[in-house]
């Protein structure tokens, strides 16, 4: 059943923001409920037309900070879900009955993925794993076949022809992020984690392992009779890259050429506080930018790439999520090293050689965005997943949505005592842009 007195709550909030001069577009967001869908978040997607898939993930909120409860395998997602949210419908299918090495990396959070065509592709992920009998990242890619993967779900068959992977020590990476330029895979950042949660370090309590990568990992993926193997492999390290649970956007630079952008990403080395640079990777180098400083947003969150062809202007949209800095209610900048939840809906705007940072007038209607995705609709977006300004009117136009992710009760919940004080939102919301 439809909890009926949420979902209106959520219509009372429901956020419209008034298109101003100032601003080159706004945004309206309209929240559904779908029945059996509990909420998910730091899951991986793919799209066949308006079917959705998701894949692995976390049911509940925030990790919590006590080692024997942090990242419970209770809470793991154990299904994979079908969803088309214009017919609100629904469809799940359980991943164990699958072989022990993909459906324990099945129900993994913060994977790696890329949708190409009809292929979805996932690295790493960290969670519990009932064969080792530990906290893993686990050190694989599998390919899936999302349409019949999708069909299949649908259809209660047999999932198990639409799945490929490879063991490969070089895939044990989580919280990076996985793109594509030209015809290479670009696996950037992220870090190796063994052991359960504790954030009193390795040397109190239960024992951990981290690495962080510290790498660009570049490769290719060769097709066989027997299905895939990685070919071209190298990889580039530098301390700049010492980055996690950032936002990883394809970009258009001033050239016209199509560029990666590392946005922001923690923790520093001699601080729990986040990087605020900006890194720009082409397929043969990268480079931090000098002057510029991100303030709003720091971890993954809900994002969406905007170009402008006709100004030649690109825009970074984060929705909410987990920032250092926010704007009080007297439009004062805060400063809060406990990196809290925000409600901002902010943008980085880059014109030629200029880059500038702002907040949208009204906020998201709650804690919002942090672990979620936008997944965008098909029409107005390029083939490398970037909305297109110019090709819009004034008018209010749907062009996708934020799906699930973590809803907080308030900013800083880190610390909370109380039993659930954030939660795997339930919440997809349409976002409609206004230019």
């Amino acid at each position: 059943m439809r909890h009926a007195l949420v979902f209106l709550l959520l219509f009372l909030v429901n956020l419209s923001i008034e298109a101003q001069n100032k601003y080159p577009f706004s945004f309206t967001l309209e929240p559904v409920l779908l029945n059996d869908f509990p909420g998910l978040q730091s899951y991986a997607y793919a799209k066949d037309g308006n079917l959705l898939l998701l894949i692995g993930g976390r049911i509940d909120g925030l990790h919590r900070r006590q080692p024997f409860a942090a990242f419970n395998k209770k809470f793991n997602n154990t299904d994979l879900f079908v969803i088309d949210i214009e017919k609100e419908k629904v469809w799940t299918k359980s991943v164990n009955s699958l072989p022990a090495s993909i459906a324990e990396q099945l129900q993994s959070t913060n994977m790696q993925f890329f949708q190409e065509g009809n292929q979805l592709i996932l690295i790493g992920g960290y969670g519990y794993s009932e064969t080792e009998k530990d906290h893993i990242t686990y050190p694989s890619l599998i390919t899936i076949q999302v349409k019949e993967l999708i069909n299949s779900i649908m259809n209660d068959g047999d999932i198990s022809y639409f799945f490929n992977q490879i063991i490969d020590e070089r895939m044990a990476v989580t919280g990076g992020r996985l793109n594509k330029l030209n015809n290479k895979f670009f696996l950037v950042g992220g870090q190796r984690f063994t052991g359960r949660y504790n954030p009193m370090g390795p040397d109190h309590g239960p024992g951990f392992t981290q690495q962080y990568t510290n790498q660009i990992r570049k490769f290719q993926l060769k097709k066989s009779e027997t299905g895939f193997s990685i070919e071209n492999y190298s990889a580039i390290t530098d301390s700049l890259l010492h980055r996690r649970d950032y936002n990883l956007l394809t970009q258009i630079d001033k050239e016209g050429k199509e560029i990666l952008t590392i946005y922001s990403g923690v923790f520093q080395y001699d601080k729990d506080v986040p990087f605020t640079t900006l890194i720009d990777i082409t397929e043969k180098s990268y480079k931090e930018i000098n002057g510029f400083n991100q303030q709003f947003s720091h971890y993954h969150t809900a994002t969406l790439p905007i170009y402008s062809k006709k100004n030649k202007i690109m825009y970074a949209v984060f929705f909410g999520g987990i920032a250092q800095y926010y704007k009080n209610d007297q439009s004062e900048t805060v400063k809060d090293d406990n990196v809290p939840f925000v409600k901002s809906i902010s943008v980085i705007e880059r014109n030629n050689n200029t880059i500038k940072e702002y907040i949208l007038p009204n906020p998201m209607p709650g804690y919002f965005g942090a672990a979620a995705e936008f997944i965008s609709k098909e029409h107005f977006f390029s083939n490398n997943g970037i909305f297109q300004l110019d090709e819009i009117s004034k008018s209010k136009v749907l062009i996708g949505y934020i799906v699930g992710g973590i809803d907080s009760r308030a900013p800083n919940v880190f610390w909370s005592n109380e039993a659930d004080p954030s939660r795997a939102s339930p919440v997809i919301w349409k976002v409609f842009i206004n230019k």
